[in-house]
This record gives structure tokens, C-alpha cells and sequence, in this order.
């Protein structure tokens, strides 16, 4: 098939110098030996026709502070009068049990937090579906500030060349998931608004003889709230633990 890249206008040109070396995102998706380009929004939207990806399609690498809003969901990309996710046209297969690597653009060293990983079952095609402002999502993986104080961003993450691991729970049933994988920014979060939400989500089809499924829920916006114990944090003078938001990890045993 042959593929046309439209050419960048002046505007989008003066735009992507201002913003494409600030933030971040999830550029790449590697499963076993299989390796996914992510969503690339400096680029895709150029393409006649546009790339198809696994991971949702999003504005740009800038954050989320408004924690009303369904933006909060998956990065807050609008389209076709969509607002707060519009799905992916690919699906990526993975066993129960294995890691999904998730590779991010260069990480500011400033912009210190926990990463959090949630799923959620799609009730039929997870690429039309739109989770909306339903209680689906479970958290499956975390991490916040080490007992020697690294971060999980940055000093975690550069650690590891930019590439953030998480693992389907091994007793998880078989099913497409949508996964949504954020970074929260805490270098101004010592007042609301001030954290940055970098959230990103990927589809996958869940294969193998799981069983088990969560029974407890939270939606997006809803799970987090201004007064939820790690939005509002210094994190330059506060030296305890740092208490990363939202439910407990569900962990399928």
C-alpha cells in the first residue's frame, strides 16, 4: 500500500520544535520477541493513511492536571467527537503470566513520581469499545519511592534505559484488556493542581487458562480526587513514604 506523509504546515512545524523534547510517553511496546510501535503523535497523524497501532491514540506528551476530567482516562485525545479515548485498530497478543515492556521517551529529570499500571475487560471488540466513566479498571502493578528514595521516575526508570516492565497476572481469564500506564509527575504537587497525569493505554488479547477475575473496581476520572494521600505531596521536603494512589494491586491469587 502506498503511503503519503503529508507535509508539515508551518503551525504544526513551530509546534512539535515546542513541545517535542519536553514530557513523555510510551513510544514502544515489546511481548516476547514482538516489538509494537507505540502511538507516535508527532508523527502518525501526518500519515495518509495513519499508522495502526496498538497503543490509543494521544494529543501530544503533555500531562493531565484536572482530575475531573475523562482526559484523565487515557491522555485525552479527541476525535470524531470522542473525547478522552478513541481506540486503537490492533490488538496484542499476551499469555497470562508474561511481561509487557513498555519503552518511554527520554524521562525530564525533574519530573519525579510513582508509575501505575491498571486493566480493564472489554465487555465485546476492545477496538470500538470506550470504558466511559465506568467502575472497570483494577490495578495489576506499582511503584512509588524506594526505602533509599529513588523514584520509580526518574531514578528507577533511566536505570532500566526508559523501559517500564509490568506482568499479566499470571490467574488472570483470557479476554481482551485495555491497559492504562501512567506516570504522575510530582514536581509541583505541592498543591492541587499541580501533579501531572501522564496516562497512556494499550489493548491486548489475554490468552491462557486463568480463571480469576477482580471483584473491585474504580473508574477514570473518580479514582483519584484532590484529596486522595499522594496528589497533594512535596515531594522535596517530605522524606516518608510516599502513599501511591489508588486501590491496593490486584494480584490474582
Amino acid at each position: 500500500m502506498f503511503i503519503r506523509f503529508v507535509a508539515f504546515t508551518a503551525a504544526a512545524a513551530l509546534a512539535f520544535i515546542s513541545t517535542a523534547n519536553a514530557h513523555g510517553y510510551v513510544q514502544d511496546v515489546v511481548i516476547g520477541s514482538t516489538h509494537y510501535t507505540g502511538y507516535l503523535p508527532y508523527s502518525d497523524p501526518y500519515y495518509d493513511p495513519v499508522p495502526e497501532r496498538v497503543i490509543r491514540p494521544i494529543p501530544g506528551n503533555g500531562p493531565v492536571t484536572d482530575l475531573t476530567l475523562i482526559d484523565l482516562q487515557c491522555n485525552g485525545y479527541s476525535a470524531g467527537g470522542v473525547v478522552g479515548s478513541s481506540p486503537a485498530a490492533l490488538v496484542a497478543p499476551v499469555a497470562a503470566g508474561s511481561d509487557v515492556k513498555l519503552n518511554w521517551t527520554t524521562w525530564p529529570d525533574s519530573h519525579i513520581g510513582p508509575m501505575i499500571t491498571y486493566m480493564a475487560l472489554a465487555p465485546s471488540d476492545i477496538t470500538q469499545w470506550l470504558p466511559g466513566t465506568d467502575a472497570v479498571w483494577f490495578k495489576v502493578a506499582e511503584a512509588g519511592k524506594t526505602a533509599d528514595g529513588l523514584w520509580a521516575s526518574t531514578d528507577i526508570l533511566s536505570a532500566d534505559d526508559s523501559i517500564y516492565t509490568f506482568t499479566v497476572p499470571a490467574n488472570l481469564k483470557p479476554g481482551q484488556y485495555l491497559v492504562r500506564h501512567e506516570i504522575i509527575a510530582l514536581h509541583a504537587a505541592y498543591e492541587y493542581p499541580g501533579a501531572q497525569f501522564y496516562p497512556s493505554c494499550l489493548q491486548l488479547q489475554v490468552t491462557g487458562s486463568g480463571t480469576q477475575s477482580p471483584t473491585s473496581f474504580v473508574s477514570f476520572p473518580g479514582a483519584y480526587t484532590p484529596d486522595t494521600p499522594g496528589i497533594v505531596y512535596d515531594a522535596y521536603t517530605n522524606t516518608s513514604a510516599y502513599p501511591i494512589p489508588g486501590p491496593p494491586v490486584w494480584t490474582g491469587n
